[in-house]
């Protein structure tokens, strides 16, 4: 079953994505496509692999230059695009010395192919509305389609927008009372969807010469394409998609703390994050309207237009008019007067339960990413914390660590979280692109909780969430319960977006991870002891699925930790102080794993609703599970599992 895993991030960062932040950077000036050159050549120089730009890389460059415009297939036709994605060599050298030369001239008419299509896509969008609205056409359920070639005709081009514009209309029908379901109702909607697919286009059709907007936006496609070819994982930001990523890895930011939605009847409020200053309020909720900003009506500003507004300093103050979802007059307007602050995201954040297990309780502990900022959190200290608390309620007898959902973080607290279960090692192995090598360790000698562990993963689980889980299996510590296997990305980032004085802003692969096994997570992912299929386990998720993914390679183990990269200075300090702790690997679980797979097969064929749930995701049938606004089902089969693995690991540690 086929499942884009970047449609699934896309739906986890959308609340992510509209939160009204306020970023901290020296933003440089417009992009130059005179700049282009020099910028991919330092993220070359930094690339784990490529050192210059190739045929190779010029064939993906291209390729990813039209798909990161048409994805979706809407708008070009096989006739235009098939010369670009069929050059020959010699063609492909020829792109190759325009780059070492700041010639760009296949982009430049690739951009403007894009815009031409741009035109004629909105022409046949405004033909489709009319003949929508006058025939009363409708489907009854959205039907996704993939294309997975390119349409031969303007025709075909045209049938395809018809279907997505009955798409949208069948789907906003949804969540409209029928009452309401008229030819006006549907006006609104064409009208917002035309927004939407203008702001989406506009960023191709930017001519203010005056601002330089042109070569901006193509100098910004440029770099964005370029870096795409080098690896799944080297991405070129905007400085608004930077001010978002950062906030997603610092788990912060500064704003007033709602979430927008550009919706039928103006821009609402779906959600305010907890703690932030609008909860604070009191006075504003999920579901009003915002109206105004500043004492100024906004139902005439462009969405990008309004997010610009809120966005300022942090303490300085701003005045929101909103209509709540309770007032039926439309002119009933609350003014109120926020001042923006750092908002720390707590949903975003360890949390944690706890069940009674025999003669104490088991922990139950959700990690949803590795964050860091600065002094202020960080996961490693949230789930000491929590470990502390839960053993603070009674003798703490088993932990299950639930990293489902968690698609990486700093590296760095990835070491740190690791080592709060084993008492001193190596947990990750770096190799950059000249093969030197670097051992990051856990070098404290202390474990901060040595009982049954489970750590409970998916094949959504990336990046950081897989080194500590097969960190911990290595080590013996822990045994993995999910998806046959998680994600499968083993590869190391540098970035530039949490750099208050970054001129530009980017991540690019610099080099591979491996465990203290010498095994490495890139493309295979970390093999669940006990497979307990979550709800993902029908879909091709996963780094094997992405375009030009690294290979996967090993190294040698390093449970006997040589020093080999240790100053000889500091070498004495590491044999007296950390060798003598170093972790051994430990083999009671995996004595037991038959055990524990046969009892756990036998309770999940047992459970009738576990089964036909089983049953429903792998036909298929449950996408509402994983993307519906009530994501969770009535019963977390796969957690209650884990809990059950995690009991038989207490008796089996109580029989010893």
């Amino acid at each position: 079953m086929r499942f884009k895993m970047k449609s699934y991030f896309f739906k986890r960062c959308l609340a992510l994505s509209l939160l009204v932040a306020q970023g901290a950077y020296a933003v440089s000036d417009k992009l130059k496509t005179s700049d282009v050159k020099g910028m991919f050549e330092e993220m070359l120089n930094l690339h784990v692999e490529y050192k210059e730009f190739t045929p190779a890389l010029a064939r993906r460059s291209i390729r990813i230059f039209v798909e990161q415009f048409d994805p979706n297939r809407i708008y070009l036709l096989a006739s235009e695009v098939q010369p670009y994605l069929d050059m020959n060599d010699d063609q492909l050298m020829h792109v190759v010395h325009g780059f070492y030369s700041n010639n760009f001239t296949v982009f430049t008419n690739l951009n403007s192919l894009i815009q031409k299509s741009i035109l004629r896509a909105r022409e046949l969008r405004s033909q489709i509305v009319k003949d929508l609205l006058l025939t009363r056409e409708e489907i009854s359920s959205p039907q996704g389609e993939i294309y997975s070639s390119y349409a031969n005709s303007v025709q075909e081009l045209k049938l395809r927008f018809k279907k997505q514009m009955l798409n949208i209309l069948a789907a906003e029908k949804k969540h409209t009372i029928a009452s309401d379901w008229n030819a006006a109702r549907k006006q609104k909607v064409f009208q917002l969807w035309e927004k939407r697919f203008v702001r989406s286009e506009s960023t191709y059709l930017s001519s203010n010469t005056k601002s330089n907007n042109a070569d901006h936006y193509l100098a910004l496609h440029l770099m964005k394409s370029q870096s795409k070819s080098l690896d799944a994982h080297t991405s070129f930001f905007s400085p608004e998609e930077a001010i978002e990523m950062r906030a997603s890895l610092e788990k912060q930011f500064e704003g007033v703390g709602i979430v927008l939605r550009e919706g039928i009847d103006g821009i609402l409020i779906t959600n305010v994050v907890k703690g932030g200053p609008a909860e604070k309020s009191g006075k504003i909720s999920a579901g009003d309207l915002l109206v105004e900003i500043d004492g100024k009506a906004i139902d005439s500003a462009g969405y990008d237009e309004v997010l610009k507004r809120l966005k300022g300093e942090r303490g300085s103050r701003v005045v929101l008019g909103v209509r709540h979802k309770s007032k039926v007059a439309k002119s009933g307007i609350d003014r109120v007067e926020l001042v923006r602050e750092r908002i720390v995201m707590q949903d975003d954040r360890v949390k944690y339960t706890s069940e009674k297990c025999q003669d104490g309780i088991i922990g139950k502990i959700v990690l949803p990413s590795f964050y860091e900022s600065g002094g202020s959190s960080s996961c490693e200290r949230d789930m000491r914390e929590a470990i502390r608390n839960l053993k603070k309620e009674g003798n703490l007898v088993g932990v299950v660590i639930d990293m489902r959902d968690n698609s990486g973080g700093f590296l760095s607290q990835a070491v740190k979280m690791a080592g709060l279960f084993i008492s001193s090692g190596v947990v990750v192995i770096s190799k950059y692109s000249k093969g030197e090598m670097q051992y990051l360790r856990d070098v404290d000698g202390r474990i901060f909780y040595d009982g049954p562990l489970v750590v409970l993963t998916s094949k959504a689980s990336a990046s950081a969430a897989e080194i500590v889980a097969q960190a911990l299996q290595d080590y013996g510590v822990a045994v993995v319960v999910g998806d046959e296997r998680t994600y499968g990305k083993g590869t190391i980032q540098y970035q530039t977006v949490t750099d208050d004085n970054a001129q530009n802003f980017f991540k690019v692969t610099v080099g591979r991870y491996y465990t203290v096994s010498g095994r490495s997570t890139q493309i295979e992912g970390v093999k669940a002891d006990v497979v307990v299929p979550t709800s993902y386990a029908p879909y091709n998720i996963g780094e094997r699925y992405l375009a030009y993914p690294l290979k996967n390679d090993q190294v040698p183990s390093a449970y006997n930790d040589s020093l080999a990269d240790i100053d000889p200075k500091n070498r004495m300090w590491f044999q007296k102080n950390y060798i003598p702790n170093v972790q051994k690997k430990l083999s009671i679980w995996t004595q037991a794993m038959s055990e524990l797979k046969k009892k756990s097969s036998e309770r999940i064929a047992a459970n009738k609703s576990f089964s036909e749930y089983l049953h429903k995701i792998s036909s298929g049938n449950d996408q509402g599970y994983m993307f519906g606004d009530n994501a969770d089902p009535k019963v977390d089969f796969q957690l209650q599992e884990a809990v059950n693995i995690l009991k038989d690991m207490i008796d089996l540690k109580n029989q010893q």
